[in-house]
This record gives structure tokens, sequence and C-alpha cells, in this order.
């Protein structure tokens, strides 16, 4: 699933090779926690969070029919 977030972020900001996601288990649940270069921020999150929600609910689907649990956290 890591794979497929950065794929999804790379493709979305103008500086891909600045992208960073990590993933970490917190409470049976994947969190996957991304980083993105300063004025990428706003291309990831989008208008009123519209991309990064669409980004979490494509990514809960994933993990659902692996039977896992996983959130999306977008850091400073």
């Amino acid at each position: 699933m890591k794979e497929l977030l950065t794929y999804i972020v790379q493709s979305l900001v103008d500086h891909p090779d600045q992208v960073s996601v990590t993933e970490r288990r917190a409470d049976g649940e994947t969190v996957l926690e991304v980083r993105v270069a300063d004025g990428d921020m706003g291309k990831v999150i989008g208008r009123q969070g519209r991309i990064v929600k669409q980004i979490r609910v494509l990514m809960r689907a994933v993990a659902q029919r692996k039977g896992e649990k996983v959130s999306v956290d977008i850091l400073d």
C-alpha cells in the first residue's frame, strides 16, 4: 500500500523526488505519513481537502480488500 500511495502522490506534485511516505503501526492500524515539498502541499490537499479525502477513501478501500485498516496523514 505504501508503494501505491507514493505513486499517487508523486503523480500529483511538481517535485516527485521530494515525496516521502513512511509506514508505522498504531493500535492495529497502519498509518501512512506523507511528506511533500512546501509548494506541493496544496496540490495534495486540494480545495477544501477534496483530493486528500479521495486519497484516504481509495487507500481505505484497498486496505479493506486485504482485511486491514489504514489511515493517511499529511505532515508538514
